[in-house]
């Protein structure tokens, strides 16, 4: 196995390298001075390439990105290794012989470490690296998400050492939850019975698979319930990553930090470290070492044991090592003969998949000229074009007589819009509100209080009828509506001179504005009109006005555009 302190780029240092083999071509006696050189065939150049590659990489270790990941039905996985730091890729295979561990590690994206050889794909000529083993390079995906799970628990106190409880020292009732097949149980079993015998209690559990997590939660505190009970032990067998994941889960170890009694977290192997293993009050290796730990027995006998298993340990490692090195030793002299039969079922998957896109190619092309004939069969049927045309005349009158209903409908409908907007528009339903409109001596309506000046006169308009009236004073929005300094001497002359004012005046007339040298504030439309009839109204004014004294009505009236309502600084004080 590669050291970890070895650094990436010199991982390949210690390994082993075959000896060399000279591309040559033909042996020294032929290769005289003026003799011809050996031509060789393609295929032979593969050979040598692939012979020279295979013996000088063998169990060259790759780490890389897989991407392209194929699996095709012979079981065979092709895909590419990327290279993450630079602009650099191989084909790979890894053939259906490899173990399945490796290949279950196999997924687009995932950064592995690949062991293997280089070889030569002989058909195409095609370099490509022959994968035996694979294995997980940094974090990959998975674990990544574990270590972000193991950093939040962490942060929020759950490993932390003042949280754990010290274990009972001679438990007599211990809960057990896992499953009740497994070897971890009767490990467990067998060693507390040796040891001294303390009652065990199983919460049988599945500890792997869908829903495992649920289940070790349930159990854990089904065991918190029953009477008596001093420690549990959590925990299972060796297995894969995917085996521990149950022991990762969060609410797997939230209950484990939060149990009512202490619990020993053993799961799997020494190796293997689960989040259990953290939040739990002690950790054992495997489910044995956890029953070793709550069980008793005398320190001889434990001294004895542990001796033993480290000599059995020892001769076990230095047997496998010896057998592992002699192993590779004679898998590189003969080759394995899985490699030899793994190439001609490749070229056999190449020659499958070119003739599966063969044939879909030629059946969708043969069933578009199938489907392109009928359309055109069946559009030139005598009959079919027949009964096009007289479904085509058919509702050419019913479509006529809705076409001509709709229209008229349609012309009622506007004409009905158009009253209703001209009613409502009407200046006659805005008078009918009680509002007026007063007009100049040229028929404008009046707007603004500056428009006129007193001693104008006005008509004004109501809902019934019309009033001739005389501005006696005008004020604008701010200002209020009281007679001046100029009106304000005695009654009798006011009323004197609103007596003897007289009719409205025409253009060529000297009416109260010529008298005072005002001139006139705009353009008259019509000139000498009365102002009635330049409104429109219907009616005309009197040549002369009634005369009213002080005594008589002074009032106000609305003023108005549009029918909209006049505002305060829109009423004037008129003199009827």
């Amino acid at each position: 196995m590669q050291r970890r302190d070895i650094p990436p780029e010199l991982s390949f240092a210690a390994l082993p390298v075959a000896e060399p083999r000279e591309l040559t071509g033909p042996p020294p006696s032929r290769r005289q001075r003026g003799a011809e050189p050996e031509v060789v065939s393609v295929a032979e150049l593969d050979r040598r390439l692939k012979r020279i590659l295979e013996g000088s990489t063998a169990d060259v270790r790759v780490e890389g990105e897989i991407s392209g990941l194929r699996i095709v039905g012979s079981g065979h996985a092709y895909f590419t290794l990327k290279d993450e730091s630079e602009e650099a890729a191989i084909d790979c295979v890894m053939y259906r012989t490899a173990a399945p561990r490796a290949r279950k590690l196999l997924a687009d994206g995932a950064r592995v470490v690949l062991t293997g050889r280089a070889t030569v794909y002989v058909p195409r000529g095609r370099l490509q690296f022959s994968a035996d083993d694979a294995r997980l390079a940094g974090r990959g995906a998975l674990l990544e998400a574990l270590f972000r799970l193991k950093e939040k628990l962490a942060a929020e106190g759950l490993f932390a050492p003042e949280r754990k409880r010290k274990l009972p020292v001679d438990p007599q009732i211990i809960g057990v939850v896992t499953s009740g097949d497994g070897a971890a149980i009767h490990d467990i079993v067998t060693v507390a019975f040796r040891r001294g015998g303390a009652r065990l209690i199983l919460a049988r559990t599945p500890v792997q698979g869908a829903g495992a997590g649920q289940r070790i939660v349930r159990a854990i505190a089904l065991l918190e319930e029953f009477p008596g009970i001093e420690v549990i032990i959590v925990g299972r067998g060796g297995g894969s990553a995917d085996d521990l994941s149950a022991f990762n889960e969060e609410i797997v170890v939230r209950k484990v930090a939060a149990a009512r009694v202490p619990i020993v977290s053993a799961v799997g192997h020494e190796i293997d470290v689960a989040l259990t293993d953290l939040a739990a009050d002690a950790r054992a290796a495997t489910p044995s070492q956890a029953a070793e730990m709550l069980v008793a027995d005398a320190a001889a006998r434990r001294a004895a044991l542990e001796h033993l298993e480290a000599r059995m340990r020892r001769a076990i490692a230095h047997r496998l090592r010896g057998a592992r090195a002699d192993l590779d030793r004679q898998r590189a002299r003969l080759g394995s003969p899985a490699q030899i039969l793994a190439e001609p079922q490749q070229r056999i998957d190449d020659a499958m998949a070119r003739l599966r896109r063969r044939m879909e190619r030629i059946l969708v092309e043969d069933r578009a000229a199938l489907q392109r004939s009928e359309r055109r069969l069946a559009a030139r049927h005598p009959r079919a074009v027949l009964a096009g045309a007289r479904g085509a005349l058919r509702p050419l009158s019913v479509r006529l007589a809705a076409a001509a209903h709709r229209h008229v409908a349609f012309l009622r409908e506007g004409f009905a819009g158009d009253v209703a907007r001209l009613e409502a528009m009407s200046p006659l339903r805005v008078l009918a509100r009680g509002y007026a409109i007063a007009t100049d001596a040229s028929g404008r309506a009046v707007r603004d209080h500056r428009e006129v000046a007193p001693g104008d006169p006005i008509a004004v308009r109501v809902h019934h009828g019309a009033l001739l009236a005389r501005v006696v004073v005008t004020a604008g929005p701010d200002q209020a509506l009281v007679e001046g300094h100029a009106h304000a001497h005695a009654p009798a002359a006011a009323a004197a001179a609103a007596a003897a004012a007289p009719a409205p005046p025409s253009r060529q007339g000297g009416g109260p504005r010529a008298a005072s040298g005002r001139a006139p504030r705009r353009k008259r439309t019509q000139p000498g009109a009365p102002a009635c009839e330049q409104l429109g109204l219907g009616f005309a004014a009197e040549e002369h006005a009634p005369t009213l004294g002080r005594a008589g009505a002074a009032g106000q009236v609305s003023v108005g555009q549009g029918g909209a309502e006049a505002g305060p600084e829109e009423r004037h004080h008129v003199e009827r």
